[in-house]
């Protein structure tokens, strides 16, 4: 039996933008633009340092990764440049 799709209304449907950052949601943080993701334990496989207290996010920990919307140079030197917080760091800046 073929399955019917249902159509997403308009109000259901997710921000364009955010999908084509890899799921980032644009923010404005200390007079800047930047991209932000979180990071769920489960996904979070590599030990980081938080720029910010600059103490260790150990693996498996939940944090937030952030880049800028404003890079100089474009979107690829943004990612290149992009950080890993601590979510209450990030928080707290």
């Amino acid at each position: 039996m073929p399955r019917k799709h249902r159509r997403t209304p308009p109000s259901e449907l997710r921000d364009v933008s955010r999908l084509a950052h890899g799921g980032a949601q644009r923010v404005t943080r200390r007079g800047r633009e930047w991209f932000v993701r979180e990071i769920s334990a489960a996904r979070a496989e590599k030990e980081y340092r938080c720029p910010d207290c600059g103490s260790g996010i150990p693996i498996g920990q939940a944090h937030v990764v952030a880049w800028s919307a404003e890079h100089l140079f474009g979107d690829g030197a943004a990612v290149q440049d992009r950080r890993h917080y601590h979510a209450h760091c990030w928080r707290l800046a």
